[in-house]
């Protein structure tokens, strides 16, 4: 059965927080509800937590990093989910009960599986 990739992208705030729960419930449901099209998923910690890695002059350059968030956005890469539909339009539909979709964004790639 074909993979998609949704990564959403939210408020980056850190969902363990108290003031976070009644969305992060949310996040729980839609987990229960999808449970058998879901094959990993993962929320992401804070975008202060990041670290960028750059190689200059491609392989065997430089290797620079630089701490916390590429770019300062509204709506953050905060996680990501491995489901698997007939097809794209089904994707979407489970989708669209994600969360994240409701005050953020989604986006859905078709994952290339190795053969």
């Amino acid at each position: 059965m074909p993979q998609y990739l949704a990564l959403t992208y939210t408020a980056d705030v850190d969902w363990w927080a108290p003031e976070q729960a009644d969305e992060l419930a949310e996040y729980r449901k839609f987990g229960v509800d999808h449970a058998d099209t879901i094959k990993a998923s993962a929320v992401l910690h804070p975008t202060s937590t990041a670290t960028v890695v750059r190689v200059q002059g491609a392989r065997g350059g430089e290797v620079v990093t630089t701490d916390g968030p590429y770019a300062e956005t509204k709506e953050a890469l905060t996680g990501y989910y491995l489901i698997e539909a007939d097809d794209l339009e089904a994707a979407v539909r489970i989708v669209a009960d994600l969360p994240a979709a409701w005050g953020g964004a989604v986006e859905v790639r078709p994952v290339i599986l190795a053969k």
